[in-house]
Protein backbone atom coordinates (compact mmCIF):
# COMPACT_ATOMS: atom_id res chain seq x y z
CA UNK A 1 0.00 0.00 0.00
CA UNK A 2 1.46 3.04 -0.73
CA UNK A 3 1.57 5.79 1.82
CA UNK A 4 0.10 8.35 0.45
CA UNK A 5 -2.99 6.59 0.06
CA UNK A 6 -2.79 5.45 3.78
CA UNK A 7 -2.49 8.92 4.50
CA UNK A 8 -5.52 10.58 2.63
CA UNK A 9 -7.43 7.64 3.57
CA UNK A 10 -7.25 8.48 7.73
CA UNK A 11 -8.17 12.38 7.17
CA UNK A 12 -11.53 13.55 8.91
CA UNK A 13 -12.60 15.40 5.31
CA UNK A 14 -11.90 12.36 3.65
CA UNK A 15 -14.59 9.72 1.17
CA UNK A 16 -13.09 6.52 2.68
CA UNK A 17 -15.62 4.72 4.38
CA UNK A 18 -13.35 3.87 7.17
CA UNK A 19 -12.81 7.79 8.24
CA UNK A 20 -16.63 7.45 7.46
CA UNK A 21 -17.31 4.73 10.21
CA UNK A 22 -14.66 6.64 12.78
CA UNK A 23 -16.46 9.80 12.69
CA UNK A 24 -19.82 7.98 13.59
CA UNK A 25 -18.86 7.44 17.01
CA UNK A 26 -20.08 10.45 19.11
CA UNK A 27 -18.16 10.43 22.08
CA UNK A 28 -20.87 11.61 23.90
CA UNK A 29 -23.67 9.07 23.09
CA UNK A 30 -20.93 6.61 23.54
CA UNK A 31 -20.56 7.25 27.52
CA UNK A 32 -23.97 7.66 27.29
CA UNK A 33 -24.31 4.23 26.92
CA UNK A 34 -21.71 2.70 28.61
CA UNK A 35 -21.86 -0.86 30.50
CA UNK A 36 -21.81 1.12 33.91
CA UNK A 37 -25.35 3.55 32.21
CA UNK A 38 -26.72 0.06 31.60
CA UNK A 39 -26.64 -1.23 35.10
CA UNK A 40 -27.52 1.69 36.67
CA UNK A 41 -30.51 1.61 34.25
CA UNK A 42 -31.32 -1.62 35.42
CA UNK A 43 -31.10 -1.96 38.67
CA UNK A 44 -33.06 1.72 38.42
CA UNK A 45 -35.83 -0.38 36.86
CA UNK A 46 -35.38 -3.01 39.19
CA UNK A 47 -36.46 -1.00 41.97
CA UNK A 48 -39.37 0.89 40.03
CA UNK A 49 -40.59 -2.54 39.85
CA UNK A 50 -40.56 -3.69 43.02
CA UNK A 51 -42.11 -0.44 44.52
CA UNK A 52 -44.82 -0.77 42.05
CA UNK A 53 -45.90 -4.08 43.13
CA UNK A 54 -45.39 -3.87 46.68
CA UNK A 55 -49.17 -3.14 47.80
CA UNK A 56 -49.32 -6.53 46.01
CA UNK A 57 -46.95 -7.98 47.80
CA UNK A 58 -48.84 -6.84 51.11
CA UNK A 59 -51.89 -7.75 50.01
CA UNK A 60 -50.44 -11.34 49.41
CA UNK A 61 -48.91 -11.72 52.37
CA UNK A 62 -51.63 -10.27 54.79
CA UNK A 63 -54.19 -12.69 52.66
CA UNK A 64 -52.21 -15.84 53.27
CA UNK A 65 -52.87 -15.18 57.09
CA UNK A 66 -56.33 -14.93 56.43
CA UNK A 67 -59.36 -18.10 56.75
CA UNK A 68 -59.96 -18.47 53.16
CA UNK A 69 -62.22 -21.61 53.98
CA UNK A 70 -64.90 -22.50 51.80
CA UNK A 71 -67.42 -23.69 54.50
CA UNK A 72 -71.12 -24.12 53.52
CA UNK A 73 -73.16 -25.60 55.87
CA UNK A 74 -75.31 -28.24 54.78
CA UNK A 75 -77.57 -29.76 57.23
CA UNK A 76 -77.54 -30.21 61.47
CA UNK A 77 -76.27 -34.06 61.79
CA UNK A 78 -79.42 -34.14 64.15
CA UNK A 79 -81.70 -33.69 60.86
CA UNK A 80 -80.18 -36.35 58.99
CA UNK A 81 -80.83 -40.05 60.49
CA UNK A 82 -78.52 -42.66 59.44
CA UNK A 83 -79.63 -44.63 56.00
CA UNK A 84 -81.12 -40.87 54.18
CA UNK A 85 -79.90 -38.22 52.30
CA UNK A 86 -79.95 -34.63 51.41
CA UNK A 87 -79.41 -32.57 48.32
CA UNK A 88 -77.02 -29.35 48.58
CA UNK A 89 -75.23 -27.01 45.67
CA UNK A 90 -71.44 -26.94 45.93
CA UNK A 91 -69.32 -25.24 45.23
CA UNK A 92 -71.32 -22.94 43.19
CA UNK A 93 -75.32 -22.93 43.02
CA UNK A 94 -75.36 -24.79 40.01
CA UNK A 95 -73.47 -27.58 41.24
CA UNK A 96 -75.67 -29.60 42.55
CA UNK A 97 -74.57 -32.45 45.11
CA UNK A 98 -75.65 -35.00 47.72
CA UNK A 99 -74.73 -36.02 51.46
CA UNK A 100 -75.23 -39.50 52.41
CA UNK A 101 -75.55 -40.36 56.51
CA UNK A 102 -74.63 -44.36 55.71
CA UNK A 103 -76.14 -46.88 57.95
CA UNK A 104 -73.14 -47.44 59.54
CA UNK A 105 -73.32 -43.44 60.41
CA UNK A 106 -70.34 -42.48 57.93
CA UNK A 107 -70.54 -39.10 55.97
CA UNK A 108 -70.46 -38.93 52.27
CA UNK A 109 -70.71 -36.44 49.70
CA UNK A 110 -70.74 -36.56 46.20
CA UNK A 111 -71.46 -34.16 43.75
CA UNK A 112 -74.47 -35.93 42.19
CA UNK A 113 -74.25 -35.51 38.15
CA UNK A 114 -73.32 -39.08 36.64
CA UNK A 115 -70.20 -38.81 35.01
CA UNK A 116 -71.55 -40.70 32.23
CA UNK A 117 -74.25 -37.96 31.17
CA UNK A 118 -74.80 -36.11 33.72
CA UNK A 119 -77.82 -37.29 34.85
CA UNK A 120 -78.88 -36.71 38.75
CA UNK A 121 -77.70 -39.37 40.96
CA UNK A 122 -79.89 -41.13 44.04
CA UNK A 123 -79.04 -42.86 46.91
CA UNK A 124 -80.49 -46.38 47.19
CA UNK A 125 -80.64 -47.04 51.08
CA UNK A 126 -81.48 -50.77 50.57
CA UNK A 127 -78.73 -51.57 48.51
CA UNK A 128 -76.29 -48.56 50.08
CA UNK A 129 -75.18 -47.50 46.54
CA UNK A 130 -75.86 -44.30 44.68
CA UNK A 131 -77.56 -45.09 41.77
CA UNK A 132 -78.01 -43.47 38.13
CA UNK A 133 -81.80 -43.97 36.87
CA UNK A 134 -81.03 -42.78 33.06
CA UNK A 135 -78.62 -45.54 32.24
CA UNK A 136 -78.82 -47.68 35.19
CA UNK A 137 -75.59 -46.63 36.10
CA UNK A 138 -74.31 -47.60 39.42
CA UNK A 139 -71.78 -45.94 42.05
CA UNK A 140 -69.95 -47.59 45.44
CA UNK A 141 -70.92 -45.59 48.17
CA UNK A 142 -67.89 -45.52 50.01
CA UNK A 143 -65.51 -44.05 47.27
CA UNK A 144 -67.57 -43.36 44.32
CA UNK A 145 -66.39 -45.31 42.01
CA UNK A 146 -68.51 -46.52 39.29
CA UNK A 147 -69.40 -50.37 40.07
CA UNK A 148 -71.83 -51.12 37.27
CA UNK A 149 -73.59 -49.30 33.92
CA UNK A 150 -72.07 -46.82 31.39
CA UNK A 151 -70.29 -44.45 33.95
CA UNK A 152 -66.84 -44.95 33.80
CA UNK A 153 -65.50 -42.04 36.05
CA UNK A 154 -66.30 -41.78 39.76
CA UNK A 155 -67.77 -39.00 41.34
CA UNK A 156 -65.83 -36.00 42.24
CA UNK A 157 -65.86 -35.99 45.98
CA UNK A 158 -66.49 -32.96 48.60
CA UNK A 159 -65.32 -33.11 52.12
CA UNK A 160 -67.25 -32.83 54.72
CA UNK A 161 -66.64 -31.48 58.11
CA UNK A 162 -68.95 -31.50 61.31
CA UNK A 163 -68.58 -28.53 63.43
CA UNK A 164 -70.71 -28.37 66.57
CA UNK A 165 -73.42 -30.85 65.70
CA UNK A 166 -73.72 -29.10 62.09
CA UNK A 167 -71.92 -30.42 58.08
CA UNK A 168 -70.22 -28.17 56.41
CA UNK A 169 -68.65 -28.85 52.82
CA UNK A 170 -65.04 -27.70 52.85
CA UNK A 171 -63.59 -28.63 49.29
CA UNK A 172 -64.20 -31.01 46.39
CA UNK A 173 -61.56 -32.86 44.82
CA UNK A 174 -61.33 -34.62 41.40
CA UNK A 175 -59.94 -37.72 41.49
CA UNK A 176 -59.26 -39.04 38.09
CA UNK A 177 -57.26 -36.35 36.38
Amino acid sequence: MNDKKYTKRNQSNSNSDMVNLVNNLDQKTDLKYNRRAFLKTAAGASVALGVATLPLSVRTLVGAFEDDSDHVEIVKLSELPKGSSVKFNYPTEEDSALLVHTKSGELKAYNNACTHLMCPVFYEEKEEVLLCPCHKGYFDLNNGQPIAGPPQRELPLIEVEVINGVVYAVDRKYRHG
